[in-house]
């Protein structure tokens, strides 16, 4: 029953912000006023549109208000959603410098074993020249 309500809330409030309801709004208050032109009582065509006016404002504001409240619930839920998504931001920016970090180690660990290697490869050459000098 309650999303009836409120789909009628917004079916209504849809339907008044469009040109229908212009059109509608002004052949109503044309009728009244050739009401009012072809004599009949002033006081009560006045009445009975004002009435009717006031009536119609109550309910569009109340529409109104229902469908604003809709729209604050959605932006509270997107709002959710959008921090739900900044947290998860967050946590991959921390990944993404905690990997950066660990590529850093791994290059400085080539970069020691690049050493060794060519200490290495010195040391293989200082011997094998050793070796042919002493034969």
């Amino acid at each position: 029953m309650k999303n009836r309500l409120e789909d009628l809330a917004l079916k209504v409030t849809k339907w008044v912000g469009s040109i229908w309801s212009i059109i509608i709004h002004t052949l109503v208050f044309i009728f009244f006023m050739v009401l009012l032109y072809l004599g009949y009582n002033p006081e009560r065509v006045m009445l009975i549109l004002t009435t009717l006016v006031s009536l119609e404002a109550i309910y569009l504001a109340l529409f109104i208000q229902m469908t604003v409240n809709k729209h604050s619930e959605h932006i509270a839920e997107i709002s959710e959603d959008v921090d739900e998504i900044q947290e998860d931001i967050d946590d991959i920016q921390e990944d993404i410098e905690d990997i950066s970090e660990d590529v850093d180690e791994i290059q400085e660990d080539i970069d020691d074993i690049q050493e060794d290697i060519e200490e290495l490869n010195e040391d293989e050459n200082e011997n094998e020249n050793k070796e042919k000098i002493e034969n």
